[in-house]
C-alpha cells in the first residue's frame, strides 16, 4: 500500500464512486490490499476470469515502491551474479512481452557499461555467487560481463525483440561517449527497456480490470471494484474494517480470499490482520532527477549502467531532456519516511564524477527527488545488493474472530506476496490469480500473455504512424504539439479524452501548455484524483520534471475544485498539501501564497 505521504482528508470532497461501490455492496471472492503494480496486475488478471474482486490501496495507485523504480524494465543481467537464472529468464521474456502489449509506455533503452578493467573480479565472482557476501568490491572487468551479457543474449533467444549485446574497444568507446574516463578498456552497449510512465501504465492496468468487470455485469457495479485512499483498519468479526482516507468513514467487507500485495508493508499489513508475519527485509532505494544539458549530451541518448567504487550496481538515464540518477540499496527503517538523503545526494554525484570526470554537478541541477522500499524478503547478514529480487507467495488461513469473515462464514485464505519487481508484474499476477483461483475452485477462462495494455492497443508500431496518429487527430485546439501530448500520456486511449475535450468548451491553462480545463476535469471524473498532487505526480509527470510552480498549483487547485467539490477551505488545503509533499519527499519548494 506504501505509507500515507499523500493521504490526509480535504474538507468539501465529494463523495467518491470508487468507494461508494464498496460500500454499497461489502462482499466479495476476493479482496486485494495494496494498489502498486503486483496488486493492480492481479486484480486486472481476476477480473478477466469473471471473479468478483476489489481492491483498496491506502494511498494512490502506484504511490509507494512502484512508483519510486528506476522506470526501466529489464531482464537484471546483475541478478545473473546471484545464481537468479529463473528470474532472469523470466524478466526478459516478460520485457520483450512489455515491448509488444504495452508500447505506449514501455520503450527499448540502449544501455552502455563502461568497463575498466578485463579481468578483475574473476576470482570475487565465485565467492559472492556462493555466498551472496559483498565483502571487499572487487571491480567486475571485461571477461565477467561480457560472459553476463552472453547469457543473457541466449535468455532473449526466445521472442527477442531487441539486438544483442556489442563490445567496442577504448577507442571506439569514446568516439561514441566522448565525455567518459579516459581510461576506459572497453564499452559493453545492449538493449533492455524503459517505462517513462510507471504510474500511468498501473492505472491502465486498473482499468482494463475495472471494464473486465463491468463486461461480467453480473453485480451491481461490476465484478472488479478498486478505490484508492482506503485503508485497512484491522480485522473483525464481520470481516476486514476499510477506512476511506478522505471521509473518514469506515466499514466492514468480506472475502473468501484476502489478497495482501502492500509490499514493503506485507508484515505490518498481516499485524493488522490478528497474524503478525516476519517475511519482509525491504531497502531503500533513492533517486534524483536533474536538470543538466551537458550530462544529457554526454549520454548520447543511453543508460549508463555500472559499477560504482563501493560494487553497487548504478545507473544515469537519460529522459526526455532531464537525467536520472540511481540508486542506492541501504536497509530500510519501516518506522521512518522514505526520502533522498543528503548522503545519498552526494554519493550520485560522486558516481557521476565516476564515469564523467569532466561534468561538474550541484544541488542546483535537481528538479525532483524519490525514495521507496523494495520488498524485498528477509535477508540477514545477506547484503542489500544480493538480496534475491525473486517472489514467492505465502499462504495462511485466518482464525479466531476471523473465521466468520467470509461470505461462506469460513475461515478466510490469505495469499502473502514477498518480493516481486516491475518487470514482472504480469507474471507474477499470473502466479498469485492461479493461486487464488485454486483455492476458489475455479480454472482459468484468459491468459493475459498477449493481451495488450489499456492505451497500447492499437498504438502505431513506427515513428511514421505515431505521425499519422497526431494528424489525424489534430482540429481546434489541438495542434500537433497537443495531441502528441495526449498520445504520450493516454497511449490511444487519447482519443476518448480528445473526444471528452472535444464535447464542451475547452480552455487552455495559463501556467502550463501541457493540459486543459476540460482534460482536468476528464481525469477527475474518470482517473480516481484524491488530491491535487496526484495530478502533478502520478496523472501527469510535471513533477518529475521539476515544472511545478507556484501558480501552477494555484490554477489546478481552482480548476479541479468544481468536479472534486473542494469548498474554498478544501481548495486552499489542497495547495498547502501539495506544497508539504513535494518538500517532504521530493526536495521540491513551491513557494506559494494560495489566492
Amino acid at each position: 500500500m506504501g505509507h500515507n505521504r499523500n493521504s490526509g482528508q480535504s474538507a468539501g470532497t465529494q463523495r467518491r464512486g470508487s468507494a461508494a461501490a464498496l460500500q454499497e455492496r461489502p462482499s466479495a471472492q476476493v479482496l486485494i490490499i495494496g494498489g502498486g503494480i503486483n496488486g493492480v496486475g492481479t486484480f486486472r488478471d481476476l477480473a478477466l476470469q469473471g471473479v468478483d474482486v476489489a481492491l483498496v490501496e491506502r494511498g494512490d495507485y502506484c504511490q509507494g515502491a512502484s512508483g519510486a523504480s528506476s522506470h526501466m524494465i529489464h531482464g537484471g543481467i546483475r541478478y545473473l551474479e546471484n545464481g537468479e537464472f529463473r528470474l532472469v529468464k523470466e524478466s526478459v521474456v516478460e520485457r520483450n512481452r512489455l515491448l509488444r502489449i504495452a508500447p505506449h509506455y514501455v520503450k527499448p533503452l540502449q544501455t552502455t557499461i563502461p568497463i575498466f578493467s578485463t579481468f578483475s573480479g574473476i576470482l570475487a565472482a565465485p565467492v559472492r555467487f556462493l555466498s551472496h557476501k559483498q565483502g571487499k568490491p572487487k571491480e567486475r572487468g571485461a571477461f565477467l560481463i561480457k560472459l553476463g551479457l552472453t547469457m543473457y543474449d541466449f535468455f532473449s533467444r526466445d521472442g527477442g525483440t531487441v539486438p544483442r549485446h556489442q563490445f567496442l574497444g577504448r577507442d571506439k568507446a569514446l568516439a561514441e561517449l566522448p565525455r567518459l574516463r579516459q581510461d576506459i578498456k572497453y564499452s559493453a552497449t545492449y538493449f533492455d527497456a524503459s517505462v517513462h510512465n510507471p504510474e500511468r501504465l498501473t492505472l491502465d492496468v486498473l482499468q482494463d480490470g475495472e471494464k473486465a468487470g463491468l463486461s461480467s455485469g453480473k453485480q451491481q457495479g461490476g465484478t472488479a471494484r478498486a478505490s484508492n485512499y482506503v485503508s485497512l483498519a484491522g480485522m473483525g468479526p464481520h470481516g476486514a474494517r476499510l477506512r476511506d482516507e478522505l471521509s473518514g468513514e469506515e466499514f466492514d467487507f468480506q472475502a473468501d480470499v484476502i489478497v495482501n500485495t502492500t509490499g514493503a508493508w506485507v508484515d505490518l499489513t498481516n499485524q493488522a490482520m490478528g497474524a503478525a508475519s516476519r517475511f519482509m527485509g525491504g531497502t531503500k532505494g533513492s533517486h534524483i532527477v536533474l536538470d543538466h544539458p551537458e550530462l544529457l549530451e554526454a549520454c548520447n541518448g543511453r543508460e549508463i549502467f555500472f559499477e560504482h567504487t563501493d560494487g553497487r550496481i548504478v545507473l544515469i538515464y537519460p529522459m526526455c531532456d532531464r537525467v536520472l540518477v540511481g540508486t542506492t540499496d541501504v536497509d530500510a527503517d519501516m518506522g521512518e519516511d522514505a526520502v533522498c538523503t543528503d548522503a545519498e545526494v552526494d554519493y550520485f554525484f560522486d558516481l557521476v564524477g565516476h564515469v564523467f570526470p569532466t561534468i561538474s554537478v550541484n544541488r542546483d541541477h535537481i528538479v525532483y527527488s524519490f525514495s521507496g522500499v523494495r520488498p524485498l524478503p528477509r535477508h540477514d547478514e545477506t547484503q542489500p545488493g544480493f538480496v534475491s529480487r525473486d517472489y514467492r507467495i505465502e499462504r495462511s488461513v485466518r482464525t479466531g474472530d476471523a473465521a466468520v469473515a467470509t461470505p461462506g462464514g469460513k475461515a478466510a485464505v490469505v495469499l502473502s506476496l514477498v518480493g516481486g519487481k516491475w518487470t514482472t508484474f504480469r507474471a507474477l499476477a499470473e502466479h498469485m490469480t492461479n493461486d487464488v483461483l485454486r483455492e476458489l475452485g475455479l480454472a482459468r477462462k484468459v491468459s493475459t500473455a498477449k493481451l495488450p495494455i489499456g492505451g497500447g492497443a492499437g498504438y502505431p508500431a513506427t515513428a511514421e504512424g505515431e505521425q499519422e496518429w497526431i494528424k489525424k487527430h489534430m482540429g481546434p485546439g489541438l495542434d500537433a504539439g497537443r495531441v502528441e501530448g495526449l498520445l504520450t500520456r493516454y497511449g490511444t486511449r487519447a482519443e476518448d479524452v480528445i473526444a471528452y475535450l472535444k464535447a464542451g468548451n475547452d480552455a487552455s491553462l495559463r501556467s502550463t501548455r501541457e493540459l486543459s480545463v476540460r482534460e482536468l476535469e476528464f481525469m477527475a471524473q474518470n482517473e480516481q484524483v484524491g488530491h491535487l498532487v496526484d495530478v502533478l505526480i502520478r496523472r501527469t509527470s510535471l513533477a518529475f520534471r521539476g515544472l511545478v510552480t507556484g501558480e501552477l498549483l494555484n490554477e489546478l487547485a481552482a480548476v479541479l475544485a468544481g468536479p472534486m467539490g473542494w469548498d474554498e477551505a478544501a481548495r486552499q488545503s489542497e495547495v498547502r498539501h501539495a506544497q508539504e509533499v513535494l518538500q517532504r519527499y521530493h526536495r521540491v519548494n513551491v513557494h506559494s501564497l494560495v489566492d
